[in-house]
């Protein structure tokens, strides 16, 4: 089974894209699913069809659905949904504020991954491509089980305390405290068994869509980049919406073309060694199954789009004994030994011979100077210095 994740900027045309690539899969005679996790739905545009909560057929060897996390909450969510408002309002709020508080943290994310999790398991397809919500949003959505592991986590070590704090309370609540933390056990062993999923790359792969645009490219560079640190496997780049070479001659068009040449030959050197395919800009609307398959075709030019197109990291982050970290980074086919490093705020920039690549850093290196570079073995090692401890302030009257 295969489960390929497409994220990027709101607007780059992920769920074209996503839908493009689910319809290819189909016609290749591959039992296919695609569905949105996005709030703002545009999966049935892109198909024009209509769309429901669940996955409906809408071509040979093809199903979609707009998961909806509204609908989905009384599903999944019951027990612990009226146990939380009950115990708030008992304590002297409206039950309207009630149940607006009694949102569990991250309740949207979680229940779009339990849909993923009910396909990985059942695998009732045998691809499940996923138009997923813009960069942020979708981050958060994959950190969510190691996110959701912690609360759990810290529920349980105070499961005691809780118990004994409700005893005072009449009627139902006091058979349902067992039943929820019972029910938070169980939903962190799902999200631990999707965690090992979505990191597997056999299983799971991720893809960035871009624009030749200087916000989007920086934007999926810090994707990429988060998603290394949870091991998160990215198998390629889908540039969208190139101006073909022979537009329509004059002012406005050349001075396009002359932008995107400029962030396409940034994208070709920042996000190597990923494959990277190109998508034209094209004169009509993306819409419906005959523009997608024309999509497909030109984007992926005949490949299968649910192969496994890159293996390996594309980043390591790995902690010292001593506070320090080292970033590794694979640069199979650069020789020269002359590293030259420039660090500005999250920006790094790395100079090796004809060789520049500039790269957005995770928050945890961002704050931390860099020490220095070197090429071993075909990976290139920077190491960010731990933090200098801050001078203890001398109190006033004394010398040293």
């Amino acid at each position: 089974m295969r489960i390929i994740l497409y994220l990027g900027k709101g607007g780059v045309g992920k769920t074209t894209v996503a839908a493009a690539t689910a319809l290819r899969s189909a016609q290749l005679g591959y039992k296919t699913l695609v569905a949105s996790t996005d709030i703002a739905h545009s999966l049935a545009d892109s198909l024009d069809v209509p769309l429901g909560s669940q996955p409906l057929q809408v071509a040979e060897n093809l199903w979609a659905q707009e998961i909806s996390v509204v609908a989905d909450i009384y599903n999944y969510w019951d027990t612990l949904q009226e146990f939380a408002a009950g115990v708030i309002a008992s304590r002297g709020l409206s039950k309207v504020v009630a149940d607006e508080l009694s949102a569990f943290p991250g309740m949207d994310e979680i229940v779009c991954l339990l849909h993923i999790n009910r396909q990985a398991k059942e695998r009732s397809f045998d691809r499940v491509i996923i138009d997923a919500a813009p960069t942020g949003e979708t981050i958060r959505l994959l950190t969510m089980p190691d996110t959701f592991t912690w609360y759990a986590s810290h529920l349980t070590r105070f499961e005691r305390g809780v118990v004994k704090a409700l005893r005072p309370f009449a009627g139902r609540l006091l058979q349902t405290p067992a039943e929820v933390l019972e029910a938070v056990r169980t939903l962190e062993a799902g999200t631990r068994e999707l965690r090992d999923t979505l990191s597997n790359p056999e299983i799971s792969s991720y893809r960035v869509v871009v624009q030749p645009e200087k916000m989007v490219v920086r934007e999926a560079e810090r994707a990429v980049s988060y998603l290394g640190l949870f091991n998160y496997p990215v198998d390629s780049v889908v540039i969208n919406r190139i101006l073909p070479v022979n537009a329509d001659e004059g002012g406005f068009y050349q001075q396009r073309r002359e932008i995107q040449a400029k962030y396409l030959a940034m994208i070709e050197a920042n996000f190597a060694p990923l494959p990277l395919w190109r998508a034209p800009y094209y004169a009509h609307e993306v819409v419906g199954l005959a523009a997608l398959s024309q999509l497909a075709e030109d984007c992926f030019r005949g490949e299968d789009p649910g192969q496994i197109f890159y293996r390996g990291k594309l980043q390591e982050i790995e902690e010292q004994p001593d506070g320090s970290y080292i970033m590794r980074l694979p640069m199979p086919f650069v020789e020269s030994s002359n590293v030259r490093l420039r660090k500005r705020g999250d920006e790094m920039f790395i100079t090796i011979g004809n060789f520049k690549r500039e790269m957005i850093l995770p928050t945890v290196l961002a704050k931390r100077r860099a020490g220095g570079g070197r090429l071993i073995g075909g990976q290139l090692e920077i190491t960010f210095l731990a933090p200098e401890p801050e001078a203890e302030d001398t109190p006033a009257g004394t010398t040293t």
